[in-house]
């Protein structure tokens, strides 16, 4: 089995706590020395100012190469083109576009007055700038919005060919759903190279659960009873990693050489199946001065 090259997604801090443990995280996960990672956005552009001082505080300190998240919601073209050229500015060239979730009180997404109508459009858009590394996200199971999990597909390919250089999944729970999306995508004449699956190590059963149900992700009978054997056995932890290890293994046998973590800003689970596919560390990260 191929050692794969791996990347991770954070959420930026709103608190001095928050912070604190972000760069825990970090300090935590970059001797692994990751393609990248990710910043993301909250719903409705609700973190866009908190994103932007995390990307960048990391940008400077952190030895890494950070992508920024950047979405159409509650902003102009303009604004949002704005935020781009501050990151191009600052040298932060990776982004991840995407159309974004709307505030929770607006319920179906809607542009903004003179914003983007799309996540392809916005992705057009950057693609014109040039000079940046673009990636999207991409739902194996179908996104709450999709018409169809055929629509998935074809939106993705809008999105590649509209300029992003590589797609990150949506997290899943079992690797067949990951292999039915990249058979369906290459009939669909998308290049599979460039999907990344997602991974969301499950820290907090209860918590995953109730985010996948939010966001359409199939739920196995089976974890909900090996979740609740684990629990009276106090054995979490431990079936926790097992488990995404067996996932990331089997994608990895199954030929996918990327993963891509969802940290959720808590690093040892992580870190511990990154370990345990023999992602070894390669570098030290420095305290910031």
């Amino acid at each position: 089995m191929t050692t794969p090259e791996i990347s991770f997604e954070f959420f930026p801090p709103k608190t001095l706590e928050a912070s604190f443990r972000l760069w825990d995280t970090v300090q935590s996960l970059a001797p692994l020395a990751p393609r990248f990672v990710s910043v993301t956005y909250g719903a409705g552009g609700t973190t866009r100012e908190l994103t932007r001082d995390a990307v960048t505080t990391l940008h400077k300190n952190s030895g890494l190469k950070v992508a920024a998240h950047l979405t159409c919601v509650s902003a102009t073209r303009q604004e949002t083109l704005a935020i781009a050229d501050q990151y191009a500015e600052a040298g932060i060239t990776d982004i991840v576009a995407l159309r974004g979730d709307p505030p929770k009180e607006q319920g179906q997404f809607a542009p903004s007055a003179d914003g983007f109508n799309s996540s392809v459009e916005l992705i057009e858009a950057l693609a014109d700038k040039g000079g940046f590394n673009l990636r999207v996200g991409a739902y194996p199971e179908s996104h709450p919005d999709a018409a169809s999990p055929q629509a998935n597909v074809d939106w993705l390919k809008r999105k590649l060919d509209a300029g992003a250089d590589e797609a990150l999944t949506q997290f899943f729970f079992e690797t067949e759903t990951f292999f039915r999306f990249r058979d369906t995508c290459a009939k669909a004449g998308i290049d599979t190279d460039k999907i990344t699956p997602g991974i969301l190590p499950i820290e907090n059963w209860t918590g995953v659960r109730r985010f996948a149900q939010s966001c359409g992700t199939a739920i196995p009978a089976w974890l909900d009873e090996a979740f609740d054997k684990a629990a009276r056995d106090d054995r979490t932890d431990l079936l926790a990693t097992a488990l995404c290890s067996e996932l990331c293994t089997e994608l990895l046998e199954g030929g996918v050489k990327r993963l891509h973590f969802y940290t959720l800003n808590r690093p040892e689970l992580t870190r511990d199946v990154c370990h345990a596919l023999g992602v070894k560390s390669k570098m030290r990260l420095e305290n910031v001065a």
